[in-house]
C-alpha cells in the first residue's frame, strides 16, 4: 500500500489490552488516503446496524472498497494487514504453509491455547518463537508464553482470516499424524536394502482405513489443489517420509511425516486407485477421481516405484479446466494458431507433438482433439494410461498384461471406422508402421515423440525404421514445445534491456531472423501472490515444422539433420528459443526461463 506516516495512532495504556476496532482502522485508512471518508462513514454505520463480530480487517476486505493507492484498486485483507503492520511498526507476516515446519510450531502450544488467545505459532528458531496475531494491542499472553517456553517471543501481524483457518488446519494435521503414529508400530524405513530389527517394539501395523490416515490423505489432496500443484510426491527416506509438491515446474518440500504414517498413506492411496496393496516389489499405475467441496471433479494419475527405503508414490493432478482451454491460453501466437489449425484440418496424415515429459504435450493434444471432435467425426484414442476422460472421445488404454500394445490398439481402432486417431506415444517401429498405415488409408493421426526439437522427430522416425518414402507421403508436420514459467502479473517490474549477457544471447538467437532487441524487459520481483518467486503459472513456447515440398525432397534414407533444420527455417519455422524470446519481449517471461528449458 502507500507510504506510511510516522504516527501510529492511539496505543492502549501500559498494561491494558484492548482489541482493534473498526473505527481505529478506518480513521487511519482515511488519514492515509486509502479509504474515502464517505465510504468509511457508510461502513461504520452498516457495522453498527449489523452488530457483527468480524475482525475489522476482514470486515473492510469483504466490503471491497476501492482505493487509488492500492495495486488492483481494491482493498484486500493481505494489503490492509501489511499497511496496518507498517503503521503500527510491527513486522508483517504472510502465512505460507509451504514454508512452515508444522511439527515444530504445533509443539509450541496447544490448539486450545492458540484459539483462546487468537494467536498462531509460525516459526521456531534457536531461542526465539514467532507468533502471528491479528490484535496488535493485545499483549497479555506475550510475557506468559515467554516464561512458559523460556523463549523470546517475536510478535508479527498476520491476516486474521489466515490465522483462523490455519489454527484448525495446522493442529488437526499434526494431531492426525501423532495419533496415527501412536497407533502403529515404530519401524524403520530400511525395508529393501537394509533391514533394521528394533527389539522390544511391538504393536499393530497402521490401518490404511484408520480415520486419521483417511484425514491425512484427504488433507493432502485438498492442500495440493489449493496450492496449484501439478504433482504430489510421497517419498520414503531412511527414518521418515517426505511430501513434496511440484508447483509451476519446481518441487517444494511440504511436510515430513513418520515412516509408518507414510506407509499407511501409500496403502490408502493404492486402495483408492485399485492397485495391488500387497505388491511392493514392482511399479504400478492407477488413477483416482476426486470431488472438490464445490462439486468440481479432479483426476489423479498414480505411479508407484520401489526404492531403497520403500514405495515412492507420485500423483499427477489433471485439472478438468485443461479440456476447456483454447490455444491462446496455451501460449500460441496468432500465426502459430493458424498454422496448427491448418495442419489439424487436413483429412489424413500424421501430426507429431514432441518434447520431454512434463512439457505440456498431452494438454496440447487434448485441446486439439476437443476442437476436432464434432458430431460428424469419430475420434478414437489409444493411451498409456488414459490421461483425462472426455465423453467426446472413444478412449482405449494400453494393457500389456493382455498384449494390448499401441500397435495392436491402432490395428483394432482401424476397424472402428475412425476419422481421427490419437496415439499416446510412438515408441517402436511397429507403432510407427501402424501410424503410417492409418495415415495412408485416409485417417488423421496425432501422436507424441520424445525429441529435443521438431526436425529431430523426422530423423527419429527413420531411426526407428520407418521408410523415408512413406514418411514423405504421410507426415504433415511436427510441433516441438516447452513450458516456461510466466512472470507474476502482480509484482513484475520493467527494467532496461542493458545486461551484456542478455543482449549477446538475443543477438545470437534472433539476429538471423531479423528480430530487433526490445528497449525494456520485465523482471521478476516477488510478492505474496507468487510466494516471492516472481513467477505465477506456466505457458507454452512452440516450434512448428510444416513439411513443405522442398523439405520433403530432403527426406531420404539418411537425411542430414542440419540441412533439414536450415531448410525448415527458410520455410518459416521459428526455433523454440526465438519463440521464447518473443514472449520475453511481450513481458510474459524472462530470458533465464527460456534458456533453462529450450535446447540450443
Amino acid at each position: 500500500m502507500a507510504s506510511v506516516p510516522n504516527t501510529a495512532g492511539p496505543a492502549p495504556a501500559q498494561g491494558i489490552d484492548r482489541k482493534l476496532t473498526l473505527k481505529d482502522v478506518l480513521e487511519w485508512a482515511v488519514a492515509d488516503g486509502h479509504v474515502a471518508s464517505q465510504d468509511a462513514a457508510r461502513l461504520l454505520a452498516d457495522h453498527a446496524r449489523a452488530r457483527g463480530g468480524k475482525h475489522p480487517v476482514t470486515y473492510i476486505a469483504e466490503a471491497r472498497l476501492r482505493s487509488a493507492v492500492v495495486a488492483g484498486g481494491t482493498l484486500n485483507a493481505e494489503g490492509i494487514t501489511a499497511w496496518l503492520a507498517a503503521r503500527l511498526h510491527m513486522p508483517f507476516f504472510h502465512i505460507d504453509p509451504l514454508k512452515i515446519d508444522l511439527r515444530a510450531v504445533t509443539d509450541v502450544m496447544s490448539s486450545e491455547y492458540a484459539q483462546r488467545r487468537g494467536i498462531l505459532p509460525v516459526g521456531v528458531s534457536g531461542k526465539e518463537v514467532t507468533i502471528a496475531t491479528c490484535e496488535p494491542f493485545v499483549r497479555g499472553w506475550e510475557k506468559e508464553l515467554s516464561e512458559m517456553l523460556r523463549l523470546t517471543v517475536k510478535r508479527v501481524l498476520a491476516n486474521p482470516a489466515d490465522i483462523e483457518r490455519y489454527q484448525g488446519e495446522f493442529y488437526n494435521l499434526a494431531k492426525s499424524v501423532k495419533r496415527a503414529e501412536k497407533a502403529g508400530v515404530q519401524t524403520s524405513g530400511l525395508s529393501n536394502f537394509e533391514q533394521l530389527v528394533e527389539l522390544g517394539k511391538a504393536g499393530r501395523q497402521l490401518d490404511a482405513n484408520d480415520h486419521h490416515i483417511v484425514h491425512l490423505v484427504d488433507w493432502l489432496w485438498q492442500y495440493a489443489f489449493d496450492q496449484r500443484a501439478s504433482d504430489i510426491h510421497l517419498e520414503p527416506r531412511r527414518d521418515a517420509g517426505v511430501i513434496r509438491f511440484r508447483i509451476d515446474g519446481v518441487l517444494h518440500e511440504v511436510y515430513q511425516i513418520p515412516y509408518p504414517v507414510l506407509v499407511a498413506m501409500t496403502a490408502r492411496i493404492k486402495i483408492l486407485g485399485r492397485m495391488d496393496v500387497m505388491e511392493k516389489r514392482r511399479p504400478q499405475d492407477g488413477r483416482i477421481k476426486t470431488r472438490m467441496p464445490d462439486g468440481e471433479e479432479i483426476e489423479l494419475r498414480l505411479s508407484t516405484l520401489p526404492t531403497a527405503h520403500g514405495e515412492k508414490v507420485v500423483m499427477r493432478i489433471f485439472d478438468p479446466e485443461v479440456l476447456m482451454r483454447n490455444f491462446s491460453d496455451l501460449g500460441f501466437t496468432k500465426d502459430e494458431q493458424e498454422t496448427w489449425r491448418h495442419l489439424t484440418s487436413q483429412p489424413g496424415g500424421i501430426l507429431l507433438v514432441t518434447g520431454p515429459t512434463g512439457s505440456g504435450k498431452t494438454t496440447t493434444l487434448y485441446t486439439s482433439l476437443k476442437q476436432l471432435a464434432t458430431p460428424e467425426v469419430n475420434v478414437c484414442t489409444i493411451e498409456d494410461p488414459i490421461e483425462m476422460v472426455d465423453p467426446k472421445f472413444n478412449q482405449m488404454q494400453v494393457n500389456h498384461d493382455i498384449d494390448l500394445s499401441f500397435s495392436n490398439g491402432v490395428r483394432a481402432l482401424m476397424r472402428q471406422d475412425p476419422d481421427i486417431i490419437m496415439i499416446g506415444e510412438i515408441r517402436d517401429l511397429e507403432t510407427a508402421d501402424m501410424a503410417v498405415q492409418a495415415a495412408l488409408t485416409g485417417h488423421l493421426v496425432l501422436s507424441t515423440l520424445h525429441t529435443n526439437d521438431a526436425p529431430s522427430a523426422v530423423t527419429r522416425l527413420m531411426d526407428l525404421g520407418a521408410p523415408a518414402y512413406l514418411l514423405n507421403a504421410t507426415l504433415l508436420g511436427v510441433m516441438a514445445q516447452r513450458l516456461v514459467r510466466t512472470l507474476c502479473p502482480h509484482c513484475k517490474v520493467k527494467a532496461p534491456f542493458q545486461r551484456e549477457d542478455d543482449r549477446a544471447t538475443w543477438a545470437a538467437i534472433c539476429a538471423p531472423f531479423k528480430a530487433p532487441p526490445p528497449d525494456e524487459v520485465w523482471r521478476p520481483a516477488g510478492c505474496l501472490e507468487c510466494r516471492n518467486t516472481g513467477y505465477l503459472g506456466r505457458i507454452g513456447i512452440y516450434e512448428i515444422l510444416t513439411l513443405t515440398v522442398d523439405l520433403k525432397r530432403l527426406l531420404v534414407s539418411a537425411p542430414d539433420l542440419e540441412k533439414l533444420t536450415e531448410a525448415a527455417y527458410r520455410a518459416g519455422m521459428k526455433p523454440l528459443r526465438l519463440s521464447g524470446l518473443m514472449k520475453v519481449a511481450q513481458g510474459v517471461t524472462t530470458i533465464e526461463e527460456v534458456l533453462k528449458v529450450a535446447p540450443v
